[in-house]
């Protein structure tokens, strides 16, 4: 990826156009400078045809006296002290609107999620969903079903890549029971060590900030180096800092709490404190943040997936805010639009599943021989000829009791639609090659 081009001082632009007598013709043009729609950095602003009668750095000037005038500063400061600020533009503004009415209050959502008995598959399935993604966006390699299969059957991670999966898995879970905690530097440690266990080179850097003799730098595999982190020196400083912010103690004045959110999960990647699983330590926190402001939705959406799509829009990002001034509005517009993108996700994920699961009723529903869940173990079976299912896995997808699970599964055994089959000590089933045809003919019997 290349560095973006880092924008024309301000001040040298004022030199300039003071020096040509055109400052009060250029002011009369403010208007015709602003693009309603967009807040363009100066690496792409330059590539497209300036207002009339005016130069790329003079229209550069123009909308950087105009966003600076709503910039605010925030207590996250770069390596040489200077603050990062942040406005909020009118298509954040629409963002944050549109991600109020889809993620948190009295938010409407398909009956799936509301509903106890099936709000639990969901949930599992979503939080396997941002573990698998973000993991990805870190450099693990394995397949979707791979990393599902070994979640649901409990079996250990064969790789570093399934051990991050399975370690950010535990992560989003345990996210969720802290939701109502205060943000502490503990905290912060205790996700780092959930996030990176086993997976680290040296094990005594999981849940401890970075030494001075540890340098860390963000680049590409071609030498390229995007970002310097602070020194090691600063990092229990920055850390109550970001703490303070997170928790709400600064600044002095209100900000949206899914922009506290986004800035939480930027802080944390900027001070990159730590060794490695930064990232992933970042997004968790954003997870964090948000449930803890009551975006209660977010236990189902995971916005990995909608980052691993784009990654270097995701980089960009980053690089576009550093770039030019520490102005973190271009990381807010990223975000709000990665973090809708999500919540439409989850919407039009639970409306085809919703649909799925009513075809397949459509043909068991005279039967009323089987629950909710063993439902979803026929509908999945019928997409997934030779599947695995075992008591561990059924258990851990529906988040229900070890009986429970060995129950269902062994009566639809009894019921002839699946095959017990023992692999070792363990008891594992699989549907019948001739599922559909089953089905069908327990319904033809169930009519007469």
């Amino acid at each position: 990826m290349r560095i973006p081009q880092t924008p024309p001082r301000l001040h040298d632009l004022m030199m300039e156009v003071q020096s040509t007598g055109r400052l009060m013709e250029l002011f009369a043009k403010m208007g015709q400078a602003r693009p309603q729609r967009n807040y363009l950095h100066w690496d792409k602003l330059r590539r497209y045809n300036p207002p009339e009668g005016m130069s790329h750095r003079e229209w550069w000037m123009m909308l950087k006296l105009s966003r600076t005038e709503s910039l605010k500063p925030i207590g996250l400061k770069d390596k040489s002290g200077r603050a990062f600020q942040f406005s909020v533009p009118a298509l954040v503004q629409e963002e944050l609107h549109q991600i109020d009415l889809g993620a948190g209050g009295l938010v409407s959502i398909p009956e799936p999620i509301t509903n106890p008995q099936t709000r639990d598959r969901y949930l599992v399935s979503s939080l396997m969903e941002e573990a698998i993604t973000s993991s990805q966006l870190e450099g693990a390699v394995t397949t979707r079903d791979v990393a599902r299969e070994m979640i649901r059957s409990g079996r250990k991670p064969r790789d570093t890549s399934e051990q991050m999966i399975l370690n950010n898995f535990i992560t989003m879970q345990r996210i969720r029971t802290l939701k109502g905690s205060k943000l502490t530097p503990a905290l912060v440690m205790e996700v780092h060590r959930l996030v990176t266990e086993n997976t680290l080179e040296d094990p005594t850097a999981a849940g401890r900030l970075r030494r001075a003799d540890e340098k860390r730098v963000v680049g590409d595999d071609f030498g390229e180096v995007y970002h310097i982190p602070p020194p090691a020196e600063e990092l229990e400083e920055r850390m109550a800092a970001m703490c303070a912010f997170a928790n709400g103690k600064s600044p002095d004045y209100f900000i949206h709490p899914a922009v506290r959110a986004i800035v939480l999960h930027f802080w944390l990647a900027y001070d990159h404190p730590f060794v490695d699983g930064n990232g992933r330590t970042a997004r968790a926190l954003f997870y964090w943040a948000m449930l803890h402001h009551h975006y209660w939705l977010f236990e189902f959406i995971s916005i990995s997936n909608i980052l691993r799509k784009a990654p270097v829009k995701y980089a960009r990002s980053f690089l576009y805010t550093e770039t030019d001034d520490n102005d973190l509005t271009y990381f807010l517009i990223a975000q709000t639009q990665v973090i809708r993108r999500a919540i439409l996700e989850l919407h039009d994920y639970i409306e085809k599943k919703t649909t799925e699961m009513r075809d397949v009723e459509s043909h068991m529903r005279a039967l009323d021989l089987f629950n909710h869940r063993q439902v979803e173990v026929i509908r999945h079976a019928l997409k997934h000829p030779g599947q695995r299912y075992t008591f561990a896995s059924h258990q851990k997808s529906h988040n229900i009791a070890y009986q429970t699970a060995r129950t269902d599964l062994m009566n639809l055994e009894e019921q002839g639609l699946l095959v017990a089959k023992k692999r070792g000590r363990q008891m594992g089933f699989f549907s019948t090659a001739d599922l559909g045809d089953r089905l069908l003919k327990m319904e033809k019997e169930a009519r007469l």
